[in-house]
């Protein structure tokens, strides 16, 4: 689902990189290993992500997807990830992404599933393209910020199935991965870290 105006302004603004940079440094930190490689981020919007991906984890490729081509079209003239050869810009539905299976070694996603109406598809579209062992960073958001009667009537979400920390838990565990670390407030949202096993489902179905 792309954003409409109110969202654009909420992920582009001088604040929205202030959380984005302190969310990325602490997963930098959470993870003893760091992980190299080809690296995904699915919906890079304006690129922020993209740059603080590349400044924190210095991955040897970036593949910065997004739905919307005009994000994508930001992003490539933001500094950093526009102007960055080992970023690779691509406009990409996260339910369906344009690659082989283990391709990456690691995939981000920030306030991305609670936007995708078939979210564990996207998360099972996760688990098939990284590697097993791979990891998924994340930062989601819960029903209560996004969906309260202020902000369901200015913020353009699906309404159906929607994710609570306990759903949120046990798609990850369907779709094959293992919570490593996670920051987590039940009204608020989470940001973690998890482990892709290496006999997922994702990676059986691909087989």
């Amino acid at each position: 689902m792309k954003l409409n105006w109110a969202e654009r302004w909420a992920v582009n603004n001088p604040l929205r990189v202030i959380q984005q940079t302190l969310e990325i440094a602490w997963m930098r930190r959470a993870l003893e290993a760091r992980p190299g490689g080809r690296f995904l981020e699915v919906g890079c919007g304006r690129g922020v992500g993209a740059r603080l991906v590349m400044r924190f984890f210095g991955p040897d490729l970036l593949h910065a997807t997004d739905l919307d081509l005009l994000m994508v079209k930001r992003a490539r003239s933001y500094p950093g990830p526009g102007r960055d050869r080992k970023v690779r810009l691509v406009v990409a539905d996260a339910g369906s992404l344009p690659y082989p299976p283990s391709t990456f070694n690691a995939v981000f996603g920030f306030g991305v599933m609670h936007h995708i109406v078939d979210w564990r598809e996207a998360l099972g579209e996760l688990a098939r393209v990284l590697v097993p062992g791979g990891y998924y960073f994340f930062e989601e958001l819960f029903p209560p910020v996004y969906a309260n009667y202020l902000t369901k009537r200015i913020l353009l979400h699906p309404r159906e199935d929607r994710f609570d920390s306990q759903k949120w838990r046990e798609a990850l565990d369907e779709a094959g991965f293992v919570l490593v670390r996670s920051l987590e407030n039940s009204k608020v949202g989470a940001i973690g870290i998890a482990k892709l096993s290496p006999h997922s489902n994702g990676h059986e179905d691909a087989r």
